[in-house]
């Protein structure tokens, strides 16, 4: 049985971008250099960040992300949700929320299809 799209799981993805999250100096220095809204940087902070947390989930856990990102955007949420309620280390807010949560679930999806078989 698969799992119903969900928002939370989304933020909890998110959460290595929260201020919140504070144990590492070096990677809250490396997110705020970034220019998330430039499709460019935003890929290098997801492959450097994301990816690493994301591969160690179970195929089942990644394909809900996947998921959930790609039926959101279907019914275009605007990821409001997400957004106003994560302070984050991003030197700027996110202009274009949908485009973000696109850029993320390319990334997401290409993660899946190069992760170890049987995972």
């Amino acid at each position: 049985m698969k799992n119903k799209p969900s928002l939370s799981i989304i933020r909890g993805l998110l959460f290595t971008y929260d201020i919140e999250n504070t144990d590492d100096i070096e990677r809250e220095k490396f997110i705020a250099s970034k220019n998330i809204n430039n499709e460019k940087e935003l890929i290098e902070l997801f492959d450097k960040l994301t990816k690493p947390d994301f591969q160690n989930y179970t195929k089942a856990e990644q394909e809900w992300f996947i998921d959930s990102i790609t039926h959101f955007l279907a019914i275009n949420d605007s990821f409001d949700s997400i957004f106003k309620t994560m302070a984050t280390y991003f030197s700027a807010p996110v202009i274009d929320q949908n485009k973000f949560m696109q850029v993320l679930l390319n990334c997401l999806k290409n993660y899946y299809n190069t992760s170890k078989p049987g995972s």
